[in-house]
């Protein structure tokens, strides 16, 4: 199954993982975030305002296992980035 989401014709790289996603934002070289739509939203609420902040699209489309697929990584993935 391919899934097509906005951003990832055009991304050049996705960062999987709350504190490499934190550091992306913070660093102003993220411009699309996913946060799957099935993570701890006590673990992710803080991330979701940093991104609301600093005027990142937030994409909640995916559960874990979707977007540990599209970034590649075997473990079940609550946040990622694609970076500009």
């Amino acid at each position: 199954m391919c899934i097509r989401l906005p951003g990832i014709a055009m991304m050049n790289k996705i960062i999987a993982g709350l504190k490499q996603s934190k550091k992306a934002v913070e660093s102003a070289e993220a411009n699309l975030a996913y946060i799957a739509k099935d993570a701890d939203k006590n673990v992710v609420t803080p991330f979701v305002q940093l991104c609301k902040a600093n005027g990142i699209e937030i994409n909640c489309e995916l559960d874990m296992k979707e977007l540990a697929k599209l970034c590649k990584v075997e473990v079940p993935t609550a946040v990622a980035v694609v970076t500009i």
